[in-house]
């Protein structure tokens, strides 16, 4: 992939504040995920210079109740709006993510972060 990816790609604004681009959209004849749904998604985080923080490997891949279980915001907010198929790139603010205590670890205070999600299932 190339080093100036975010160049190329076209960032619509989102109501709750961040940014994302679709790398691959699915066709829209498949719903958004409703509440109570179970989907499966890979993702991975990245800082803003695109340096990965933590990669799909290491994150696995996650099964959600779509608004019935605890996860973070930012994984929260971006599933919402994602079909089947759909690999987004997402430019969330740190309220979204780990806030002003990063996450003890490689993520620091108050950073913004670039997570890469794709929706797996629905059902």
């Amino acid at each position: 992939k190339a080093a100036n990816l975010d160049t190329i790609l076209n960032y619509i604004t989102s109501e709750t504040g961040f940014l994302y681009s679709y790398i691959n959209k699915a066709s829209n004849e498949q719903r958004l995920p409703s509440k109570g749904e179970r989907v499966s998604f890979k993702y991975h985080i990245q800082n803003l210079d695109k340096k990965i923080i933590y990669n799909q490997v290491e994150l696995g891949t996650i099964d959600y109740i779509v608004d019935q279980e605890d996860i973070l915001p930012a994984l929260r907010e971006g599933i919402r709006i994602m079909r089947p198929g759909d690999v987004v790139v997402f430019l969330f603010p740190s309220y979204l993510c780990y806030g002003f205590q990063g996450d003890g670890d490689k993520i620091g205070v108050n950073e913004p972060l670039r997570f890469t999600i794709e929706l797996l299932t629905k059902n």
